[in-house]
C-alpha cells in the first residue's frame, strides 16, 4: 500500500492546535525515502515565533494499522504490539538519553508522525570524499553513541510502557530466515536458477553453524539498521533514525552494520581502531576475549552482508525499486574477504562461490 499525500489543511490545524505553533502558512516538500512503506515530507513553517522550530518532518504511514506487522522478519515477541513500534522504541531510546529526533505529535487517525527535523545530511553523505579527520571524528562519535545504546538502552528501566525490543531477539530461527532470504533472492532470483542439492544442503549446514555461533553471544539492545543512511549529521551531532525494528541481539551486529556498511566503505585501519574503541568503551567483562570478539564480528558481518544482498534483490524484484542493486558488490566484497580469512569457512566458500560471482 502506498501512503497518500497528507491533507494540508489537517496538517496546518494539527500544527496550530497540537504543537501550538502559529504558522500563517506552510510548505510541504517530499523527501527522499527508503525502501519502506513510509513516505517523508519536510514542513517549512512561515511566520512562526522565533523560539518555535522553523521546519518539521512528517512521517506518513501507508496504513495507520500497518504497524502491527513489521516489514522486516522478527522473532516471536513476548510483548504484545499495541502501539506503533517507532513510537514505542523512540520512548525507550529517549529515556535512555540517546540522540533520537523529538516526536512532537502522533496523529493516529491520519497515520502521521510530526518529528524534529534533523536535516538532509546522512553520515554517508558527510563522509563521502571527506577529509580523513572528518571521517575519523564522525565515526568516533557513531561508536560513542553505539556504546551508550548498548549500555544504557539494554536496561529495561522501571516503566509501565515496556519496550517491544526486549520481547524479540536475534535467535537461530531468525538468523536462518535471513540466510534463507539470501538463498531465495541473492542466489535463486538473482541467477534465475535453483541450487543443486550437493551445494544447497552443505550450505544450509554451514549457515546453521554460523547462526548458532552468533545467537550464543550475550545480547544487547540492537538497533538492527545502524548504518550510514540511518545516522543523520545535524550540526556537530549525530541523530538516530529507523530504529522501529530494534531487538535484543549480539553486540557485534550493530558494529558490523556500521563498519561493514553496504553503502560506503571506510579504511581498514580505521575499522580496526573503531572496533578496539568499542571494546574498550563497553563495560568490563561484557565483551570477553578480543580475538574471539573479532571472530564473532567477522562472522556476524557475513550474515549481515548476505542478508543485505538478498534484501536488495528482493526490493528490486518485489517492490520494483532497483536503486540498491549497485550496492550488492560492496556487501559481497566484505563477505569474500571474511570467507578467505577463516580456514573453517572454506566449505561454505566452496559451495557458495559458484552461485555468487563476487565471491570467486
Amino acid at each position: 500500500m502506498t501512503p497518500h499525500r497528507p491533507d494540508i489543511e489537517r496538517v496546518i490545524k494539527t500544527i496550530r492546535e497540537q504543537l501550538q505553533i502559529l504558522a500563517t502558512s506552510i510548505g510541504l516538500t517530499p523527501l527522499r525515502g527508503d525502501a519502506s512503506n513510509r513516505v517523508y515530507y519536510r514542513v517549512s513553517l512561515r511566520s512562526t515565533p522565533l523560539h518555535c522550530p522553523q521546519s518539521l518532518v512528517l512521517m506518513q504511514l501507508a496504513d495507520p494499522e500497518g504497524f502491527k506487522e513489521s516489514e522486516e522478519a522478527i522473532s516471536t515477541s513476548d510483548i504484545p504490539i499495541a502501539e506503533l513500534p517507532f513510537a514505542n522504541v523512540h520512548a525507550h531510546l529517549q529515556s535512555s538519553n540517546l540522540p533520537v529526533p523529538r516526536l512532537h505529535y502522533y496523529d493516529r487517525d491520519a497515520g502521521i508522525l510530526y518529528l524534529e527535523d534533523l536535516g538532509d545530511v546522512t553520515l554517508e553523505h558527510a563522509v563521502r570524499n571527506a577529509d580523513p579527520h572528518v571521517i575519523h571524528t564522525l565515526y568516533t562519535q557513531a561508536i560513542d553513541i553505539l556504546i551508550d545504546m548498548h549500555t544504557n538502552a539494554s536496561r529495561q528501566g522501571e516503566t509501565s510502557r515496556p519496550c517491544i525490543a526486549f520481547g524479540r531477539m536475534f535467535d537461530v530461527p531468525l538468523l536462518m530466515w535471513e540466510f534463507n532470504h539470501f538463498i531465495e533472492y541473492g542466489i535463486i532470483a538473482r541467477n534465475g536458477r535453483v541450487m543443486c542439492s550437493n551445494d544447497f544442503l552443505p550450505l544450509k549446514e554451514e549457515f546453521q553453524k554460523i547462526a548458532e555461533c552468533i545467537a550464543s553471544e550475550r545480547r544487547v539492545f540492537t538497533h538492527r539498521d545502524y548504518h550510514s543512511r540511518n545516522l543523520m549529521v545535524h550540526g556537530n551531532q549525530i541523530g538516530l533514525l529507523d530504529f522501529q525494528d530494534a531487538m535484543m541481539g549480539p553486540a557485534a551486529y550493530d558494529l558490523a552494520s556500521l563498519l561493514r556498511d553496504s553503502y560506503i566503505q571506510i579504511d581498514e585501519e580505521l575499522v580496526d581502531e573503531l572496533i578496539m574503541k568499542y571494546i574498550k568503551g563497553m563495560p568490563k567483562n561484557s565483551i570477553g576475549d578480543v580475538d574471539d570478539f573479532r571472530r564473532i564480528f567477522d562472522f556476524t558481518s557475513i550474515q549481515r552482508n548476505l542478508k543485505a544482498a538478498g534484501r536488495f534483490v528482493y526490493i528490486a524484484s518485489v517492490k520494483h525499486n532497483s536503486k540498491f542493486l549497485a550496492d550488492i558488490p560492496r556487501a559481497l566484497g566484505y563477505v569474500r574477504r571474511n570467507l578467505q580469512k577463516y580456514p573453517e569457512l572454506k566449505l561454505l566458500h566452496t559451495h557458495l562461490a559458484p552461485y555468487v560471482p563476487e565471491l570467486s
